[in-house]
């Protein structure tokens, strides 16, 4: 694979988002007490951790996507 090139297939529908996610991301982490690498390098983190975010950001946005078609909170809320 060439060098500065993502392996994840995976893309945003809204390229804009990525700043929000981001720091949701390391919102999460803070409250599971998981160290992010700054290096952006997650190889030495393990899978339970790594699954701990992503599943717990998942369930955050299900709850914003909820709230906002009960007529609830805005989209920028990102808190519980």
């Amino acid at each position: 694979m060439a060098s500065g090139q993502s392996r994840s297939s995976n893309s945003l529908v809204v390229p804009q988002a990525n700043q929000a996610l981001d720091q949701l991301k390391y919102e999460v982490a803070q409250e599971l007490g998981i160290q992010i690498p700054q290096d952006g390098y997650y190889g030495y983190m393990t899978s339970r951790d790594t699954g701990s975010i992503g599943g717990n950001i998942t369930r955050r946005l299900v709850q914003i996507a909820e709230q906002q078609l009960a007529g609830g909170t805005s989209a920028n809320r990102f808190s519980r």
